[in-house]
């Protein structure tokens, strides 16, 4: 498995391109694997017949693990399958006790020390940290099937098995949580359980259709509720008059698409007052890590931009402040269409430390945007419309046509107080306005 980002240390197999007996180019895509948001194709860094493949389809896999073998004189040996035989009970135990990593690999389900009544096979499968929290509070394999798992392919997390035993502790059937997972329950059961407990607290009316959440839908939901968990959100607003900007715009896009073969947007526009902003309020671009404040030297904004199959993604333009406005456009453009076409690497997607979406795509006029964690802000702009607003000049005032645009931004109330959101984002305006027309590309 490769490197993937600097803080990625895990990926899932997504699907295998190729099948044990198959000759692999050099660099020809083997496999597809997934990690937090970005899915990835995986080449072959060798070319010859594969020999043996080392992991199956939705298995979770350290970076640096062998994953497959590929045997580059066809004439030595035969192509080893897979094995189908199952661990024993006593090889699962040992392998977690030697796994320095509980959340890796996915075995049947053993409790140590506890007899199944019927000793029967399961196919599901369940990670060694599952089965750990099931040994540690007693929970059997029959009863850990009635669990309803919420990760991959229906499987049972760790939060999963927590809110069980929650709403076990909480309807007096259960004596108590082990001192290792207390502190740990932290959202209410939503329905945890396959059988008659949630169609009993939740029913299920006739004349619906029920989706499934895909897994980027999943990991969007888990992220944006424990950003809300995690920081204290407030929310400003503001109107900026952009039209130096939009005339600015419509004056140079044709020459600068001639000039650059690329489509000028307002997002690098927004982007680049962004880090003008950031330089002079730099605890905004910062992280908090307990009783800590983190700010960040580096200036990497992240751009929330939204998939054809309807989910979102923020990938990152890395040392904003060190481009001008071409590089800016350049880089938005690549990234956002890397984006829609499925292209981006993991790394695109780490390292923000500030995020700008723009929902007047859209057609809104603003909106309250969820911090993107670990950061501690975000800005949102919203559609631009035309509207009679009140001049002030030296002759009076006076009413006149103008592009205006409502502005809002999350942050961290934690760290960041309502003068200190409030300045940041009147400094954000100030500069959409004083944007100069005659500015040259």
């Amino acid at each position: 498995m490769p490197k993937l980002g600097e803080s990625i240390m895990e990926a899932t197999v997504l699907k295998w391109h190729k099948q044990v007996g198959d000759t692999v180019a050099l660099d020809e895509t083997l496999l597809d694997i997934a990690t937090d948001k970005v899915d990835s194709e995986v080449p072959s860094t060798s070319e010859g017949i594969l020999e043996e493949i080392l992991c199956q389809e939705n298995d979770v896999i350290s970076i640096g693990s062998v994953i497959a073998r590929i045997r580059d004189n066809a004439e030595e040996s035969v192509p080893t399958l897979i094995p189908t035989k199952q661990p024993t009970s006593q090889a699962i135990k040992n392998k977690i006790e030697e796994s320095t990593d509980l959340g890796l690999i996915g075995v049947p389900y053993q409790p140590s020390g506890y007899t199944n009544d019927n000793q029967r096979d399961t196919d599901r499968f369940y990670s060694p940290l599952v089965m750990k929290i099931a040994s540690t509070e007693g929970i059997s394999l029959s009863e850990l099937e009635k669990i309803k798992g919420s990760g991959n392919q229906g499987r049972v997390t760790k939060k999963d098995i927590l809110d069980y035993l929650d709403y076990n502790i909480r309807n007096g059937n259960t004596g108590g949580l082990s001192n290792q997972y207390q502190g740990e329950l932290q959202r209410p059961s939503n329905g945890f359980l396959n059988g008659n407990v949630s169609a009993q607290e939740f029913p299920i009316p006739e004349n619906v259709e029920i989706i499934e959440m895909d897994r980027m839908r999943k990991l969007i939901a888990d992220h944006m509720t424990n950003s809300l968990r995690t920081s204290a959100h407030v929310t400003s607003f503001a109107e900026a008059d952009v039209t130096n900007l939009v005339l600015w715009r419509e004056k140079n896009k044709k020459q600068f698409e001639k000039r650059e073969g690329e489509k000028i947007t307002f997002t690098p526009l927004f982007i680049e007052a962004i880090v003008k902003c950031i330089k002079n309020f730099p605890i905004l671009n910062a992280s908090v890590v307990n009783d800590k404040i983190i700010i960040k030297k580096d200036i990497n904004i992240g751009m929330a931009t939204a998939l054809p199959n309807g989910n979102l993604i923020v990938p990152v333009i890395k040392n904003a402040d060190q481009l001008n406005i071409i590089g800016l456009v350049k880089q938005v453009n690549r990234l956002a269409g890397n984006a829609r076409n499925g292209k981006l690497h993991p790394s695109d997607t780490k390292d923000g430390t500030f995020t700008f979406t723009n929902i007047g795509t859209f057609g809104s006029l603003m909106g309250t945007p969820i911090i993107n964690q670990p950061q501690v802000a975000i800005i949102a702009t919203g559609a631009i419309k035309k509207k009679p607003i009140v001049i002030e000049t030296e002759q009076g005032d006076s009413i006149a046509i103008r592009h205006m645009m409502f502005v809002s931004i999350s942050y961290d109330h934690r760290i960041i107080d309502g003068g200190m959101g409030s300045r940041f984002l009147e400094a954000f305006v100030k500069t959409l306005e004083a944007f100069p027309q005659d500015m040259p590309l």
